[in-house]
Parts: structure tokens; sequence; C-alpha cells
């Protein structure tokens, strides 16, 4: 069972006075979720499922989550927190083209390393994201509103050529989570053999960096 979960800060965070044993079992009980979650979505997976994959009964289970909303609320809650993370790495004072190209390298090595949790935001937002809400939605909005006023403020003074902002951002989330989301298709259409883990680094910092050159 993979491991690769980063540690929810809402709803999977140990409990005070929970044992090492059980502190061992909610982490597997997530990561056993994120695998359920990311190849069901919400609606379609299955609490027996997930119980099964940890090697716990069903009533075990619940005695750490004890809903199915409240453990794929915990996975989203992490997974948008992550999301976020190389966004708030761009920084003010760099090199603006630089700083967006590291961007891209950094959203396409978190699809390569986190294609679960990427394949579970993608089926929440499919399903119109009635469980993005709340405090880390907005911490998310504030992130993404700040760093959009970021790349105009580059735009303004010239740093870069004009571009829209908002749009620049959705379109390196879509293309770098493409290949973590459409994956199976991809490689259906390419060939089992096609390299999808270099060649689109080197695509899409051409595709940016000709797009961003001044």
């Amino acid at each position: 069972m993979s491991a690769r979960i980063q540690e929810p800060r809402s709803g999977g965070e140990p409990r005070r006075g929970e044992t090492l044993i059980q502190q061992r079992n909610r982490k597997i009980i997530l990561c056993a979720a994120l695998d359920e979650f990311s190849a069901h979505g919400f609606h379609g997976a299955s609490i027996a499922n997930i119980a099964r994959a940890a090697g716990l009964s069903k009533a075990n289970l619940l005695y750490y989550f004890s809903r199915k909303e409240e453990l794929y609320r915990a996975l989203l809650t992490s997974l948008i927190d992550t999301w976020g993370v190389p966004l708030t790495s761009l920084d003010p004072d760099g090199d603006p083209r630089e700083e967006l190209l590291s961007y891209v390298r950094r959203k396409l090595q978190q699809t390569r390393t986190m294609p679960r949790e990427s394949r579970l935001l993608a089926n929440e937002i499919l399903q119109g994201g009635p469980h993005l809400e709340g405090e880390t939605l907005e911490s998310l909005r504030r992130i993404v509103q700040s760093k959009t006023d970021l790349i105009r403020s580059w735009s303004a003074a010239g740093r870069i050529p004009h571009v829209d902002a908002p749009h620049l951002l959705i379109s390196i989330w879509a293309l770098t989570q493409n290949y973590a989301d459409y994956d199976s298709q991809i490689r259906r259409l390419l060939g089992e053999e096609a390299d999808i883990s270099d060649t689109p680094q080197t695509f899409l910092e051409t595709l940016y960096g000709s797009l961003l050159a001044s």
C-alpha cells in the first residue's frame, strides 16, 4: 500500500491520548481512503472497501472517522493545502520568467509524485465541488489572488509580456495535472512506452518560455 499522502491538517491528525497503534491505524486508513476515493470519487467509494484495504473492520474504521464524509474531507483538506504549496513559492523578488517556469516544474513534479491526490481533486471538481468549502478553500483563494496580483504587477512593470494572469495559472494547472488525471488515456493513445515523465517538462518549458519571453 502506498503512503504518499501528506499528513492531513483537518480530521487526519492524531487525537490527544491516542496510542502509537491508533496513530498508525489512522495513517493506514487515510492511505487506503486515498486509493478508493481517487479511483471512484466520493459517491462511488465504499467505507467497506476502505476498511478491507486498511486491514480493519468497518466498525474499527468508524471509530477513527465516524462518517465517509469526515474521512473524505480530511483527505480533501490535506490535498488543497498541499496543492497550494508550489504557488506560494513564487518569489516577488525573483526573475518573473524564471519564477513562473519554476512553478511549472514544481506543478509537474507534484503531479508525478501525487497522481492519486490530483485525481481526487479532479473527481471532486467534476462533481461541482460540493465539499470544497470553509476556511481551507478561502485560504487557497487568498493565495491564488495574491499570486494573480503578483503576475499582473510583473506584467504592468514590463518584466514579462502582458498575459491574463488568472488564465495563465488555469492553463498551467490544466496542462500539468492532465498527466495524472488522464494517464490511462494518454498511454492508450500514445502507447504504454510513451515518455510522459521528462518530455512534458521540456515541452512545457518551451511553451511557457516562449509565451513569457520579453
